[in-house]
């Protein structure tokens, strides 16, 4: 029987009829590392340096510049009494020309009117500069007299004439941009502008309207002195203290918005204690309306200048610049004080 497992078992059957030296070729070398392989490198992918020679820093290593402080607009206070004199002296004008209206006798009321809404088509082109600023004041002019026209002979006291006038000043505005090729351009920036002091102007009329109805007169000097008391103390105080600070580029103050409203409430409340037809509360009420949309719409206007500078627009006139905010806020407490009487009393 022959074995199961043969003696030759265990040794390599070339290994007699393996060369005995380097004549039929060179010897094999040994094999590359792993990490010579060509096919590994290929697998990891090419390791990737910046210029400098430091690797990429992830974005959450990257560190954000630190914003510059802004310096707060240095408060002027003769600026300030000098606004707070000038809304006084507004306030006490469009009062007594209301006391000089009666039946029959608007003329010399619609005559002082006219003159302020004078003064706020000039502040009011003069710091928005519409495209045809010219063209804008004229036409808002003439949208001034229209209005005191119709408010003063129309045979119903009404806004619709009102209305009326000042849609048809503002397609005249507009159109008349759309003529000229120079200010085709900018007629979108400019339908705000018009649109804003066409709208102005006519507010004011709403005070000879308000004059011809029952207890309109005293509607206006109630609402009309609260206004005047609301921005001359907002702007005295922020002359003594314009603190706290609304934003570092308006130089006002959160306390004069809100003393001036308050003051001027009260002034409203003690004036409705001895005007007939008024009581304490209901001319507080009426008065509280009027101080405080006047003091709003004075420190919007600080906010859209300063708004203006920080687009790098150049400054407008000073003196425009200036009477801007309170003739604004006289111009939004008229219908302010229209509506309350209406809808109040």
């Amino acid at each position: 029987m022959f074995p199961s497992t043969s003696p030759e078992t265990g040794r390599d059957p070339w290994a007699d009829d393996a060369p005995d030296g380097p004549a039929d070729g060179p010897a094999p070398g040994p094999r590359p590392a792993p990490d010579d392989d060509p096919g590994s490198r290929r697998e990891r992918g090419p390791r990737r340096f910046r210029k400098g020679g430091a690797p990429r820093r992830s974005e959450d290593d990257e560190v954000e510049p630190d914003e510059e402080p802004v310096e707060p607009v240095e408060v002027r206070r003769q600026l300030s009494l000098t606004v707070a004199g000038f809304a006084a002296l507004l306030g006490v004008g469009l009062v007594l020309g209301a006391q000089t209206a009666g039946p029959g006798h608007r003329l010399p009321f619609a005559i002082i009117v006219f003159g302020v809404q004078l003064l706020f088509v000039l502040a009011w082109t003069m710091a928005m500069r519409p495209p045809a600023l010219l063209l804008v004041a004229l036409t808002s002019g003439v949208v001034a007299a229209g209005a005191d026209i119709a408010a003063v002979q129309t045979d119903v006291a009404g806004l619709a004439p009102l209305g009326y006038v000042a849609l048809g000043g503002f397609l005249v505005g507009v159109l008349g941009q759309l003529v000229r090729r120079v200010d085709r351009v900018r007629v979108t920036d400019s339908l705000g502008t018009t649109l804003l002091i066409v709208v102005g102007v006519v507010a004011f009329a709403t005070l000879i309207t308000l004059s011809r109805i029952p207890a309109g007169t005293q509607a206006i000097t109630v609402c009309l002195a609260a206004t005047g008391v609301a921005l001359t103390v907002a702007r005295l105080t922020d002359a003594v203290l314009a603190w706290p600070r609304l934003a570092p580029q308006v130089p006002r103050g959160a306390a004069g918005v809100v003393v001036g409203a308050m003051v001027g409430t009260l002034t409203s409340a003690l004036l409705g204690s001895y005007l007939v037809g008024f009581t304490p509360t209901s001319a507080a009420v009426i008065g509280l309306v009027s101080a405080a949309t006047a003091v709003l719409a004075d420190l919007a206007v600080g906010y859209a200048e300063a708004g203006r500078l920080m687009a790098g627009e150049p400054p407008t006139m000073w003196i425009a610049r200036h009477m801007q905010g309170p003739l604004g806020g006289f111009a939004l407490a008229a219908p302010a004080a229209y509506a309350m009487c209406v809808l109040f009393l």
